[in-house]
């Protein structure tokens, strides 16, 4: 069985993409730190740099995953920035901004970069959707609970794993990344 390291200090990015390495026969190793990140206008940048910081702590083969949500009345903010917005005005914040905007549509993205140290590669992922009127769900972690993908009339914090995985910019690019890592000799 194959064994890649994610570093992650969110323990629901590892059990969504967990979920998918099982059924793919790969096992994922949490690596419970958080990752450093830099402040960069996209979150391809920010996952490179954490890839690599990450690597010259490990020295093994490894993935890690920046995300963003990027609302279109918004134009694109909070994008890069999601996280950092989610710890300082969180999702009452977020609806707030949106009080009176009737288009409410937005994507989430997904950046997962692999390194070992002499390959270096980004798997992206995006799925399109609409910011809800109000925070719907318990499940899942950041804004969650207000993004409603498209085909769905659920919130992903409504959903059990298996169904967010369904629609995801994270298993999107991670399967992506297994397509890759399944071939991988390194």
């Amino acid at each position: 069985m194959k064994t890649i390291k994610l570093i992650t200090g969110n323990e629901g990015k590892f059990k969504e993409m967990n979920e998918i390495a099982e059924g793919k026969g790969v096992k994922l190793e949490w690596i419970n730190c958080p990752k450093v990140e830099v402040q960069a206008d996209t979150i391809e940048e920010i996952s490179l740099h954490s890839a690599i910081d990450s690597f010259l702590s490990f020295r093994s083969p490894l993935i890690v995953d920046d995300s963003g949500l990027f609302v279109d009345a918004l134009n694109g903010f909070p994008g890069p920035y999601t996280k950092f917005v989610r710890k300082t005005i969180g999702i009452e914040g977020m609806l707030r901004l949106l009080s009176n905007v009737k288009r409410r549509e937005a994507n989430f993205e997904t950046v997962i970069t692999f390194t070992d140290g002499k390959k270096t590669l980004t798997f992206h992922g995006d799925v399109e959707g609409k910011i809800s009127e109000e925070a719907k769900g318990v499940r899942g972690f950041g804004f969650d609970p207000i993004f409603i993908p498209n085909g769905s009339d659920k919130t992903f914090a409504e959903m059990e794993i298996s169904e967010k995985n369904k629609y995801s910019h994270r298993a999107r690019a991670f399967l992506k990344f297994l397509d890759f890592f399944l071939t991988y000799n390194g």
